[in-house]
């Protein structure tokens, strides 16, 4: 595998996330620049896509784990906490079956270039988000990936990835969330925390 770097989404590295995200008709369904997860409250009118996320971006209110291939993002991997990122899918069932606390963050996107899929990089950039999320002081991390069953499934739909993936990474199963798609948790220890006890 090549070898890549993990970096923060911030304002300098917007212009290598907005480059990935163009080359793809802006990510996600009608170019939603992966918009759709952030809450719309407080939005300014006609404000969406590109401008909505740089906006975000740059207030230090969306964050992800870009992986570069040199000076070129080629995935990312969206995280941040259910304030920041309300919106997910079958929340009813979600909300209904849900007991304890609410998780720290959220892990509710991951794209990978064309060029680069079937590498392994989408395992790079959810890693790299946890490190993020492990140098922030860490907490509990949910994800939602899709359970593929060991079927091939187009890009288009695995926007969060398979729970094979997230298993791989160290996540636990915790339920089922809609027809095809299930809850994840993992708990991240602080990065201080690590470095001690590699130590």
């Amino acid at each position: 595998m090549a070898d890549y770097a993990i970096r923060a989404l911030d304002a300098t590295t917007w212009g290598a996330f907005a480059a990935l995200a163009e080359k793809h008709g802006g990510m996600g369904f009608g170019g939603c620049w992966c918009t759709w997860f952030h809450s719309r409250d407080g939005r300014p009118e006609g404000e969406v896509g590109r401008a909505w996320k740089e906006r975000l971006v740059r207030e230090g209110n969306a964050h992800a784990a870009l992986v570069f291939d040199g000076d070129a993002a080629v995935a990312w991997c969206q995280y941040g906490s259910p304030k920041e990122l309300p919106r997910i899918y079958h929340r009813k069932e979600y909300d209904a079956t849900h007991t304890g606390k609410p998780p720290d963050y959220r892990v509710t996107c991951i794209f990978v270039d064309r060029d680069y899929r079937r590498k392994g990089v989408a395992a790079v950039a959810l890693r790299g988000a946890l490190d993020l999320i492990a140098k922030a002081g860490g907490g509990v991390v949910e994800g939602y990936p899709r359970e593929t069953h060991g079927k091939k499934m187009s890009a288009n739909f695995l926007y969060s990835a398979t729970r094979s993936l997230f298993e791989d990474v160290g996540f636990g199963y915790d339920r089922p969330k809609g027809k095809f798609n299930c809850v994840m948790r993992a708990t991240v220890k602080p990065a201080r925390a690590r470095r001690a006890r590699a130590g």
